[in-house]
């Protein structure tokens, strides 16, 4: 099953099945129901400002439409072999929405089909927003990435790294050189999360693993204690993915003197006009927020538990709501993201909001680590990978495209190239088995003839 947008003013317009009801067309009062929604619209609050990025014909954007088409068919596919529940695609080109389509359901037990405005949990998707965050710091000169982390947080003046011995135990060292903002940036803090060689001790202190929605205390105390455990590898010796963005969070609290919640919502998301992207929902969009399954084998799908893991629903409507985290916390809808994405790939600018300079944009999207990377044609930038060599990566794409993911199977890039941004939000964890990803890359490049 799939809702097609239309991109046409006369086009039908997508509703929940389960929750869409016909009116009587003999009761008195259906005659003012165009103007009673008219007047709800106008008066809910920020209504004027809620938009996706403009629509436009996919053929005057160089995209072939029946090729486009092909994605319909792929990803209908995946619904009914139960691979996936359900998802939502953007692509858009040239700053317009080509294609935006929602598959299968929001939750496979109620039946509620799966619409376009959807909220997802992007987990790691929340870390471009917050590197975006530092680099606004530094463009304002309260920080300079080259700063080091103890400037913001003085817990991490002195930090030891865990050296792994042949026995499987491990020696405490003292840290070559401080932390830096920029090693958090590129993820070569040397710091994982919680599974190193000194998991035992990072297990105790209560702090391994990415979710932190159940946490009731604020960020910045769970990363002070972080400060005093063995890291994983010396600061810049090599890229080790884990909670360097949540660091970086706290960096910009303590820089800016705003939650990070605050200070994302402010200088970030109500000028984009982000307005369904948040760190814990509104209870009143709750009924908006895309079902969590499981796919651990090739047989298919199953819920996942409402809590207790990182592999569950989470605790994003109902959670405590005090420990916003810049490395995996925020939800968020195709629209929102790909009009952050946009942002980026106009160099810092949309719809006259400036969030960026162009320099800035270029640093972040460029390759910060050569061979410490290890992936073949791709380097990493800050808060973000990137394409240096198409042929040594196999896949299709561009150099100088960016992208990420995130741990509910989402992903999304922008191609400077093309001028293409793709947005791609399901809700699968652990997703094993799944080759949608790739497939999706597949369809969307062959769909560009000009």
């Amino acid at each position: 099953m799939s809702w097609h947008v239309p991109f046409t003013v006369s086009g039908p317009v997508p509703m929940r099945p389960s929750t869409f009801r016909t009116p009587d067309p003999l009761h008195p009062h259906v005659r003012l129901l165009p103007r009673l929604l008219l007047c709800l619209l106008l008066a809910w609050p920020g209504a004027a400002g809620a938009q996706g990025l403009p629509q436009g014909e996919p053929a005057a954007l160089g995209l072939a439409p029946d090729r486009l088409e092909r994605l319909d068919r792929a990803f209908e596919s995946y619904v009914e072999r139960q691979a996936i529940p359900g998802a939502v695609i953007l692509v858009a080109r040239h700053g317009q929405a080509a294609y935006l389509r929602a598959f299968g359901l929001r939750d496979r037990e109620t039946g509620d089909a799966m619409a376009t405005d959807d909220i997802f949990r992007i987990a790691s998707q929340t870390k471009a927003l917050v590197s975006v965050g530092a680099m606004i710091l530094q463009e304002e000169g309260r920080l300079l990435i080259g700063d080091p982390v103890s400037a913001c947080i003085p817990a991490f003046a002195r930090t030891t790294v865990a050296r792994a011995r042949e026995d499987g135990g491990f020696d405490v060292v003292p840290a070559d050189r401080p932390m830096t903002i920029r090693d958090l940036l590129t993820h070569t803090a040397g710091i994982g999360y919680g599974y190193g060689p000194a998991r035992e001790l990072w297990a105790e202190a209560g702090t391994q693993g990415w979710y932190f929605a159940h946490r009731d205390e604020p960020i910045g105390h769970t990363i002070d204690r972080m400060a005093a455990l063995p890291m994983d590898a010396q600061p810049g010796e090599r890229f080790v993915y884990g909670y360097s963005t949540d660091i970086l969070g706290v960096v910009i609290e303590r820089a800016s003197g705003q939650s990070l919640d605050d200070f994302l919502r402010s200088r970030i998301l109500e000028p984009l006009g982000m307005q369904d992207t948040f760190f814990f929902l509104p209870p009143d969009r709750r009924n908006r927020l895309a079902t969590v399954y499981m796919r651990t084998d090739s047989t298919g799908l199953r819920r996942a538990p409402d809590e207790g893991t990182m592999e569950s629903q989470g605790a994003y409507v109902d959670g405590p709501r005090r420990s916003f985290s810049g490395g995996a916390g925020l939800v968020s809808t195709a629209d929102d993201y790909a009009r952050f994405l946009q942002m980026l790939l106009n160099g810092g600018d949309l719809d006259g909001q400036r969030i960026l300079s162009p320099k800035s944009v270029q640093l972040m999207t460029t390759d910060h680590l050569g061979d410490r990377y290890d992936q073949a044609g791709v380097g990493f930038g800050l808060g973000f990978s990137v394409v240096e060599d198409v042929g040594l990566r196999g896949v299709p794409g561009s150099v100088g495209e960016y992208g990420w993911g995130g741990a509910y199977h989402s992903t999304y890039w922008v191609d400077p190239a093309e001028n293409l941004v793709v947005v791609y939000l399901t809700q699968v964890i652990p997703a094993r088995f799944l080759d949608d990803m790739d497939r999706l890359r597949a369809l969307v490049y062959q769909s560009i003839i000009e």
